[in-house]
C-alpha cells in the first residue's frame, strides 16, 4: 500500500501555486495525458499529490469520487475540479482546457488525415505501435489507482463484485455506483471509521479559499452564465440552420450525450456508433472503431471519439467544402460535449467540497471510487484483449457474458511491444513519451516490412 507522503498534506498548509506555474503544470499533464482514465487520474495524482503538494489525499480522492458520479469524462472533470481548487473557475477553465485541447487537436488533424488520405499503411502501422504500448500504461495505472483507493478488503470487494457486475453481467453502469454507495453509507453507519474517509479533523480547512464555499448568489450566478455558454448556441444553429442540418443535429445530439454519458466513453459507444450510422449516416459501419482506434493513442479523454464522429459528420453531409465542413463539425462537437462538463464542476463542486464533512456521504463516495477501480479493470480487459486478439467473441453461460478471443488471432508483435513497454515503464522508469515514440516506430517499421 502506497505511503501518504510526509510533509504539509493540506491546501491549507501548502503554498498555493501560483495561476502561471498552475496553468504549466496542467499544460504537461495534458500533453502526458494518455492511457485513457486510469492513466491520467494517476498521472494528476502523481504530479498534483505526490511531487506539487498541491491537493492532499483526502481532497483529491473526494473529488474523483465526485467525478466518477458525473457524466462526461472524468479525468478532464477531475482536472477542472483540481484547477478550480488552486484558483476558482480562471483555475478550472484554464485545467480543463489544457486537458482537452491537444488531443483535440490531435484527433482532428488525425480525422483530416483520414477523410483526404484514407486508410495508409504508414498511418495504420503508427496506431498499432501506439495501442500497443498504451497497453502497458493503462494496466501500470490501473495498478497505483488500486493500492490508493483499495484500502482494505471490503472495498477490494466492492471492486471486485463492481467488475463482475459490468464485464461478466452486463448490468448498467447507474445502478452498480448506486449499489455501491449505499453499501459505502450502510458500512460507515455499522463500523465507524472507514479507510480513506478523512476525519472532521483533516476535513477542517478554516482558510479555505472563499470559492470553495457554497453560496446561493454564486450558484445562481455560475448557473445562469453556464447554461447560456451552452444552451444560447444550440438554439442559434436550430434558430438559423433549422435543426435537420447536420451541425444543428450534431449540437443536439452531443448535448445529449453530455447529460448522459455515465461510465465514460465506452458506456455510451454502442449507443453513438447506432445512432451516427443508423440514424444519422455521419459513419460508415467500420469507421467507428478506427475513430475509437484514434482516440485510444491521442491524450485526452477517450471521449475525444466524437469528435471523430462530428468531424466526419460535418465533411460528409454540410454543403461546405468537405474540410471546412469537418473542422466546422469537430468544432460544434468539442462545444456541445465539454461545456456542461464545466458547468457540473463549477455549480457543484462548493457543495462536495461542504460534503467532505459529512462522514457518511463521504464513505458512499469511497465505495464508489472503490467501484469504479473494478468498472475500469474491466476496461483494461477490454483494452487488452482487442489490442491482442484480432477477434474477440461473447459467449452466454447463465446470467453470464463471458469475452471468448479468437486464439488464432493473437497478434504476437503487439504483445511483445506491450510487454517491451511494460518493462520500460515499470522496471527502468523510463519516460513514457519516450516509450511511446518508439513503440509507434516499431509499429510503423511492421507496416513497411
Amino acid at each position: 500500500m502506497d505511503q501518504m507522503p510526509d510533509g504539509p498534506e493540506t491546501m491549507a498548509e501548502t503554498a498555493r501555486p501560483s495561476l502561471g506555474e498552475a496553468t504549466r503544470v496542467f499544460g504537461k499533464i495534458g500533453l502526458l495525458s494518455f492511457g485513457g482514465p486510469a492513466g491520467q487520474i494517476a498521472l494528476m495524482h502523481r504530479i498534483l499529490v505526490d511531487e506539487k503538494r498541491w491537493l492532499d489525499e483526502p481532497r483529491f480522492l473526494h473529488a474523483l469520487n465526485y467525478c466518477m458520479l458525473l457524466p462526461g469524462p472524468e479525468a478532464m472533470q477531475l482536472a477542472t475540479y483540481s484547477g478550480w481548487l488552486l484558483h476558482g473557475v480562471r483555475g478550472g477553465l484554464i485545467a480543463g482546457l489544457l486537458f482537452v485541447l491537444p488531443g483535440a487537436v490531435v484527433i482532428t488533424a488525425l480525422s483530416a488525415i483520414y477523410l483526404l488520405v484514407g486508410d495508409v499503411p504508414l498511418v495504420q502501422g503508427f496506431l498499432f505501435g501506439l495501442k500497443a504500448a498504451v497497453l502497458a500504461v493503462v494496466l501500470e495505472a490501473l495498478v497505483k489507482v488500486s493500492r490508493r483507493a483499495l484500502l482494505d478488503l471490503p472495498a477490494v470487494l466492492v471492486a471486485i463484485a463492481a467488475f463482475v457486475a459490468i464485464a461478466f453481467l452486463k448490468l448498467p453502469f447507474p445502478l452498480i455506483i448506486l449499489v455501491a454507495a449505499a453499501i459505502g453509507a450502510a458500512r460507515h453507519l455499522a463500523v465507524g471509521q472507514v479507510a480513506g474517509v478523512a476525519t472532521a479533523e483533516e476535513t477542517s480547512d478554516k482558510t479555505a479559499p472563499q470559492w470553495t464555499r457554497p453560496s446561493w448568489r454564486r450558484f445562481a450566478s455560475t448557473l445562469s452564465v453556464w447554461a447560456a455558454i451552452w444552451l444560447v448556441p444550440l438554439a442559434a444553429l436550430y434558430g438559423i440552420l433549422g435543426q435537420s442540418h447536420v451541425l444543428a443535429a450534431e449540437a443536439g445530439f452531443f448535448s445529449k450525450m453530455a447529460m448522459v454519458t455515465f461510465g465514460g466513453a465506452y458506456a455510451v459507444l454502442a449507443y453513438v456508433a447506432q445512432q451516427a450510422v443508423e440514424v444519422h449516416g455521419w459513419l460508415k459501419p467500420d469507421e467507428m472503431l478506427t475513430g475509437l482506434g484514434l482516440a485510444e493513442t491521442t491524450p485526452g479523454p477517450l471521449i475525444l471519439v466524437l469528435v471523430f464522429v462530428g468531424f466526419l459528420g460535418g465533411a460528409r453531409l454540410s454543403g461546405l467544402d468537405p474540410l471546412a465542413g469537418g473542422l466546422a463539425g469537430a468544432a460544434v462537437t468539442l462545444w456541445f460535449t465539454f461545456v456542461p462538463c464545466f458547468l457540473w464542476i463549477f455549480v457543484g463542486a462548493p457543495y462536495v467540497e461542504t460534503v467532505r464533512r459529512v462522514r457518511w456521504l463521504a464513505a458512499a463516495l469511497a465505495a464508489v471510487t472503490a467501484a469504479v477501480v473494478g468498472i475500469i479493470a474491466n476496461l483494461a480487459v477490454w483494452f487488452s484483449l482487442h489490442v491482442l486478439f484480432g477477434k474477440v467473441d461473447e459467449i452466454a453461460a447463465g446470467p453470464f457474458s463471458l469475452p471468448v478471443p479468437d486464439l488464432s488471432t493473437f497478434d504476437w508483435l503487439a504483445a511483445l511491444i506491450a510487454l517491451a513497454a511494460a518493462v520500460a515503464l515499470l522496471k527502468f522508469k523510463a519516460n513514457m513519451i519516450l516509450v511511446l515514440a518508439l513503440a509507434a516506430v516499431a509499429g510503423m517499421v511492421r507496416s513497411l516490412v
